[in-house]
């Protein structure tokens, strides 16, 4: 049986940006159509930094550690993944689709497949460790055909 059959929901997500889009004719000819489309302003964290990281007081007289900076760039792609998570759980929820495609870079899937719910990952049908969020509709739907026919 293939993927991509008819009503498939293939999402597309990397840290900042997720497409959620909906096959519209069958397996052998996709048409995906953008459903909805989520964005997020995340700069690097050097541009979200406050400075240098803290200090505590050791156990020896007059020492102190450094605490590890807060990493806000990889905390907001967490958030992201969260928010993508919740996005398919309420439309799963409410019965817009059976099946789903999750193509992310493999940190982006990693994020995701740990936040999902067991509702939405009972209807993934295939993943792709791929960045293609920059990429043209038609464009994702020639390097879907081709990665997912060895699925």
């Amino acid at each position: 049986m293939s993927v991509l059959t008819h009503g498939t929901w293939v999402l597309i997500a990397d840290g900042e940006k997720a497409l959620f889009l909906r096959n519209d004719l069958d397996a052998k000819n996709p048409d995906l159509n953008v459903v909805h489309i989520e964005t997020q302003d995340n700069p690097a964290d050097r541009d979200q930094g406050t400075g240098r990281p803290g200090r505590k007081a050791d156990a020896g007289p007059g020492q102190k550690t450094a605490l590890e900076e807060t990493d806000w760039h990889q905390l907001a792609k967490e958030r992201f993944a969260d928010e993508i998570a919740d996005i398919l759980y309420r439309e799963a929820h409410r019965g817009a689709f059976d099946r789903l495609v999750l193509v992310a870079p493999p940190s982006t899937l990693g994020d995701l497949r740990t936040r999902l719910h067991k509702t939405v990952s009972d209807k993934i049908v295939a993943e792709l460790a791929k960045t293609l969020t920059k990429h043209p509709l038609d464009k994702i739907e020639d390097l879907l055909m081709k990665e997912l026919e060895t699925v």
